[in-house]
């Protein structure tokens, strides 16, 4: 009987304690245009301790993929829970909230629980017509001040140069001053730590221009790299399915058009590198403030690349398109009941992390735009066991010509479905790619594998088509064809 009870009164102080317990803070890490050239992700040139100590800390997610690969769609799927076709906004300049006022976005919602939740640096995208979102941050988003270079000033509208290698401190650029500013914001927390937080950091590099401090350019030598072999679009790929690589021609000092020279485009590989060097070592700093805190063991980490980037494969450049290289993102997630050092080749999405965030800190799941369900599934079942999967094919589309392109991505297939939205199936073009045959993309296989294009185009039907991109009375005119009567045109490959 006296067993009984004491029992019973450990099991009662066991409640309580839980119920004492902190809830859990997220550290949420965006970083613009970084594609998986990470130490931890097995690129021998990459130089990301930082990066890669965090990836040990928990699970690295082999096979992660964005929604879309272009800045503002890609990061309205992550507050939002929502893909970009179910949303309507494809471009730059749409913002969310001049279509749907009343959505909820992720940090709402974690407010609306009792978290503290605060931006600093790129979390939505602002620029191109587009803003922040105040009603999703519990203090004034920052933005560090200043602009992309120290030894130049970008003329007018005009871009400067693509590349920049200043003899300066890391401080010098807004990369180092938003680390500055996340080790002042992790200070504040732990004088508070009964008090949840989520605190969401968005680094601007590797984006355009590849500007990063001299020391960081040094770690490597101009001829460690070497353009990918394959220097041309898939053979059999529809010829506007390719991105022109605009964004990076309006730079000041790029006189030549894709494929570029040998030696430019070593030159553009070694930037883009030192860039992903230098965000690294601010992240890392983050960590030590965090670990140095005493809050970490509390706090769950998530990194994640708002899409990839084409790094002279296929003689592209830049992001936008549905392509591996474009859409393939690192995604490293740690904190308490995750276990150190594994790996998944589970697949998952962008629009997977607002519900696993959701289960991570035990809130409920919300609705987002209009009582629309969240559209992602919870990778929480993969992060307690990696052979687990929570999805069979993920989906990422781009507009292109007057088409929708949608993307199917399995294990080991993507199939892209190019038609006008409400255009008869049988008019669509097809791309099929297999990654085990052909890791690469060298060929259009969708004419001789009719069977496996029959499959994937069954998934895509399963979904809703796509809403043609919305239209907003009064916003500026974009490369998406103008704001009067907005259609599915071509992308301008900008940011």
């Amino acid at each position: 009987m006296v067993r009984h009870c004491l029992a019973a009164v450990f099991c009662l102080m066991g409640v309580v304690a839980a119920a004492e317990s902190p809830r859990p803070n997220v550290l949420f890490i965006a970083v613009d245009d970084l594609k998986p050239v990470l130490g931890c992700y097995g690129d021998p040139l990459a130089k990301t301790p930082n990066l890669d100590r965090l990836a040990a800390r928990g699970m690295l997610f082999e096979k992660a993929y964005v929604n879309q690969a272009v800045c503002a769609p890609s990061r309205n799927t992550l507050m939002l829970g929502l893909r970009p076709q179910t949303l309507g906004i494809y471009d730059l300049p749409t913002h969310f909230r001049d279509v749907y006022p009343d959505a909820v976005t992720m940090s709402q919602t974690f407010m609306a629980n009792g978290y503290t939740a605060e931006a600093c640096g790129k979390i939505f995208h602002s620029g191109k017509g587009n803003h922040d979102d105040a009603k999703s941050w519990s203090v004034e988003h920052w933005e560090a001040k200043g602009g992309p270079y120290v030894n130049e000033e970008r003329v007018g509208k005009a871009k400067g140069a693509v590349t920049e290698a200043a003899d300066v401190p890391d401080t010098a650029y807004g990369d180092g001053k938003l680390a500055e500013e996340a080790v002042r914001r992790i200070a504040e927390h732990a004088q508070s730590p009964d008090k949840p937080f989520l605190l969401m950091l968005g680094f601007h590099k590797p984006h355009l221009p590849f500007c990063a401090p001299k020391k960081y350019w040094d770690q490597f030598q101009p001829g460690d790299f070497r353009l990918p072999e394959r220097r041309t679009p898939p053979e059999g790929a529809p010829e506007y399915a390719p991105t022109q690589s605009k964004e990076i021609l309006q730079y000041r000092n790029v006189s030549e058009k894709p494929p570029f020279s040998e030696a430019f485009a070593s030159h553009l590989m070694h930037g883009y590198y030192a860039a992903v060097s230098y965000t690294d070592a601010q992240i890392g700093k983050v960590l030590d403030a965090l670990d140095a805190s005493g809050l970490s063991e509390n706090t769950h980490i998530v990194l994640w690349g708002d899409h990839g980037w084409h790094l002279g494969d296929h003689g592209m450049w830049c992001k936008h398109t549905n392509y591996e290289h474009a859409v393939h993102i690192p995604l490293l997630i740690s904190g308490p009941g995750i276990k150190a050092g594994q790996r998944t080749k589970a697949l998952a999405e962008t629009v997977d992390l607002y519900p696993t965030l959701m289960e991570l800190t035990g809130q409920p799941l919300p609705t987002s735009v209009n009582g629309a369900a969240l559209e992602g599934a919870s990778l929480v079942p993969v992060l307690h066991d990696p052979t687990r999967s929570v999805n069979d094919h993920v989906l990422s589309v781009y507009p292109r010509a007057k088409r929708l392109g949608r993307a199917v991505r399995t294990d080991r297939h993507r199939l892209v479905e190019w038609k006008a939205i409400g255009g008869p199936p049988e008019a669509a073009e097809v791309e099929l790619y297999d990654y085990d045959s052909d890791p690469d993309e060298t060929k259009n296989l969708a004419a001789s594998q009719p069977e496996i294009v029959a499959r994937l185009r069954a998934i895509l039907s399963g979904y809703p088509e796509g809403k043609p991109q919305v239209v907003v009375a009064g916003a500026p005119a974009t490369a998406a064809g103008g704001r009067k009567k907005v259609k599915i045109t071509a992308e301008g490959d900008e940011e």
